[in-house]
């Protein structure tokens, strides 16, 4: 085996005991006592069923002796044997039952804190993170991940572990009542069966990651089809795009195949080992029986005691199989917990205090990626209440500030400042709670449109969310509609026109009521005469705020208190629409080569 394999296997066996030991504090939480209780109970219950399960063919063992006339009746006689024998298989049942109960609200609750936390650590990544990553394959690996906790904790705890205990418990029995040679036989055909089984099935472990990382990718792709529906009909794609599904699930067709045919195999290794087993068993029970050393109860219950552990064993391999995917697939989703976060807050950050909302950038330098800058020493200052714009070029870096103003990325020199805070001393939520932003694609949720303008500030009332539509002036359009405020807006919010859906947004984040008011490009993307009712929401918006917007019409911000003139990450012009236009620089220029486009335009 080439070293490089090795080095991959000692890494998943690594990946494996690292993904059990972060299980483990779920399964013994500290402080929640219930927990414990209700583990140590189903541990406690499945010791009794092993038991019981185990002394069971001594009961059916008597009754047949009994019957045969080999032994004196007991006093309870065979149909007495029989009805133990009964019981004793109903109460091993019912144990193992008893002990799901009891342990199904501790998986339950260790799925619910994962997912949770899961959840939770996802929103807190970074956007560098977010905008590298494939939406539809995140949720399949959350998906997964989750999905396998429970398997985890119920199948290692009360398969793998009552497995062994039950083998062991038989052995015994069987070397105890009979001969050392039947240990022997059996501990043989058991180690050779799990050798066997885990050797293959680690195999298949590859073979289904193959299969898994296909699914992933045809998921992916469907996903990202979908929500991509328009454009795929406006190039005609649909043969293309079907083409390209169906050849990611030609992939995964031909893993899947690979992994059916391999678990055939698997499945006859284990019945050769198990039957070769039985039968030699079994041989050295007739034999026994043959030469009068034991008696017919006895071929009788070592039968029993093959079967019984027959059962559990070839529901080994599918167990195994099953929890080396489920930490693989844990594995996955413990790497995405580990993801450091390349924006954090600093251990005993503060919230943030606004007094006036000024906003200072300082000689800050930054780049998406190391060996290529975007801003180059940018100085700006934004006066408390002051209503600024950033305008320039495709590039040069408009909106690069707004993201480091709002903490998506931290600068790489120079600092950015809101009264006189540096934004990466204080915590991310007060920074974001004290900035409203509206893009220049709002995205809605797939819900109602109360919903989303409510989602501008947590437990608003009725009448904050229609005096937040009233000032973003989409009121009256709402009340006209049948559903009015429940009316559901579809997916992204396609339901809507570019306008209303910025009109929703500007409500959302006025009902937010934030200090300072981060505009990015909220118009760039309507027609005139709907850009020019919405200036008049953004007007309104902005009273009493202080308004950062970024600009690439010019005409929208042309009352701006003052302009700054982004070029190749610098800022080259500053002042009020009439004095750039005066110096006759960098924004005249773009201001004149606007009038130019407008008029062939017209």
């Amino acid at each position: 085996m080439p070293p490089e394999t090795n080095v991959t296997a000692q890494d998943e066996r690594r990946s494996g005991w690292r993904t059990i030991k972060k299980v483990g504090p779920y399964l013994w939480p500290d402080g929640q006592l219930w927990v414990k209780r209700r583990v140590v109970i189903a541990l406690a219950l499945l010791v009794m069923a092993k038991v019981i399960a185990v002394t069971t063919p001594v009961f059916y063992k008597r009754a047949v002796d009994a019957l045969s006339g080999e032994v004196p009746d007991l006093a309870i006689g065979a149909i007495g044997l029989t009805v133990a024998y009964g019981m004793a298989r109903l109460m091993t049942v019912g144990f193992q039952q008893l002990r799901d109960a009891v342990f199904s609200r501790v998986g339950q609750r260790a799925l619910r804190a994962l997912a949770l936390e899961t959840f939770t650590h996802i929103h807190r990544l970074s956007l560098r993170y977010h905008i590298t990553r494939k939406t539809g394959g995140l949720s399949r690996i959350v998906e997964r991940g989750v999905k396998g906790v429970e398997f985890l904790l119920r199948f290692l705890l009360f398969s793998i572990g009552p497995l062994f205990l039950e083998l062991l418990l038989v052995g015994l029995v069987l070397a105890w009542l009979f001969d050392i040679w039947y240990l022997v036989v059996v501990g043989g055909v058991v180690g050779l069966y799990i050798a066997y089984t885990f050797k293959v099935t680690e195999w298949r472990v590859k073979l289904r990651r193959e299969m898994n990382t296909q699914d992933t990718d045809a998921n992916q792709k469907a996903i990202d089809s979908m929500l991509n529906f328009e454009t795929v009909k406006y190039f005609n794609a649909e043969a293309r795009e079907a083409k390209r599904y169906d050849a990611a699930m030609e992939g995964y067709e031909r893993a899947a195949v690979k992994t059916a045919t391999s678990l055939a195999l698997l499945n006859f290794g284990q019945t050769l080992i198990i039957t070769s087993g039985l039968v030699a068993v079994m041989v050295m029970a007739a034999y026994g029986v043959q030469n009068g050393t034991l008696t017919v109860g006895d071929f009788v219950m070592v039968n029993a005691y093959m079967i019984q552990i027959t059962m559990p064993l070839n529901f080994l391999g599918t167990v195994y199989r099953e929890i080396r995917q489920s930490l693989v697939d844990m594995g996955e989703m413990f790497d995405l917990l580990e993801q450091p976060r390349d924006v954090d807050d600093k251990p005993g950050a503060k919230g943030l205090q606004v007094d006036g909302g000024q906003v200072h950038f300082k000689d800050v330098q930054f780049g998406y990626e190391a060996e290529r800058a975007i801003l180059k020493g940018v100085d700006i200052s934004v006066g408390a209440g002051e209503s600024v714009a950033l305008v320039g070029p495709s590039g040069s870096g408009k909106s690069t500030i707004g993201r480091l103003l709002f903490r998506f990325y931290d600068v790489g020199e120079g600092s950015v400042t809101i009264d006189g805070q540096d934004v990466r001393d204080v915590t991310q939520t007060s920074l974001h709670a004290a900035i409203g932003v509206v893009p220049q694609d709002t995205v809605l949720f797939n819900d109602t449109i109360r919903y989303n303008i409510a989602y501008g500030l947590d437990h608003a009332t009725e009448d904050q969310i229609i005096a937040a539509a009233k000032s973003a002036q989409i009121h009256e359009f709402i009340s006209s509609l049948p559903d009015g405020y429940d009316t559901m807006v579809g997916e992204r919010g396609l339901k809507l026109s570019g306008g209303e859906k910025q009109r929703v947004g500007i409500a959302r984040t006025l009902l937010k009521n934030p200090p300072i008011l981060l505009l990015d490009e909220a118009t760039s993307a309507l027609d005139t005469e709907t850009e020019a009712s919405i200036q008049e929401a953004l007007r309104r918006a902005g009273e009493g705020r202080t308004v950062i917007t970024i600009a690439h019409r010019l005409s929208t911000i042309a009352d701006a208190d003052r302009i700054v003139v982004l070029e190749a990450g610098h800022v080259v012009e500053e002042g009020t629409h009439e004095d750039l236009l005066s110096k006759g620089g960098r924004y005249a220029q773009l201001w004149h080569m606007q009038l130019s486009e407008d008029d062939v335009a017209a």
